[in-house]
């Protein structure tokens, strides 16, 4: 079984309960395994047209389902609850999913880059994996989660 932490947000609706629908959501599929989860937590939006803060977390789940299969469940997750694909990055959404570690693995193709490739500029990811996997090391940074979380915060 893989090691895998997945970043979870909402800014549209029932923030909170989305976030809680979705984690239930991947909680239901088979092969997937929620092992642990941080706290919601409001962040400002990072980037994008001015809209609404975020309620975000982080959740670590265990499963055999390879990368791409997982992105495309993530997916279908998304869209299931109502998310509507934005043109540009950054837009407001009922929902998002984003696999940022999957195990050890470095991949970067058209539909996924794997470690996530902003995990290092986002307080909000960093945050919540701080809370869960503080001593896990990025593949390509060489450093722990806290170290990132650490650099980060000196940084603003």
């Amino acid at each position: 079984m893989s090691t895998v932490y997945l970043g979870i947000g909402s800014n549209i609706g029932d923030k909170e309960e989305n976030c809680k629908e979705a984690v239930r959501r991947l909680s239901q599929i088979n092969d997937i395994q929620i092992k642990q989860q941080s706290p919601l937590y409001l962040t400002r939006p990072a980037g994008g047209p001015p809209q609404e803060d975020y309620i975000n977390g982080v959740i670590e789940i265990r499963t055999k389902i390879l990368p791409e299969d997982l992105l495309a469940i993530v997916k279908d997750i998304e869209k299931g609850m109502g998310r509507v694909p934005a043109e540009e990055r950054d837009h407001p959404r009922i929902i998002d999913i984003d696999i940022l570690f999957y195990d050890d693995i470095i991949l970067n193709s058209e539909e996924l880059i794997i470690p996530h490739p902003r995990i290092h500029e986002r307080d909000f990811v960093l945050h919540g994996l701080s809370k869960i996997a503080p001593e896990t090391i990025h593949p390509l940074r060489r450093k722990t989660i806290r170290e990132l979380y650490e650099d980060h915060k000196n940084d603003q």
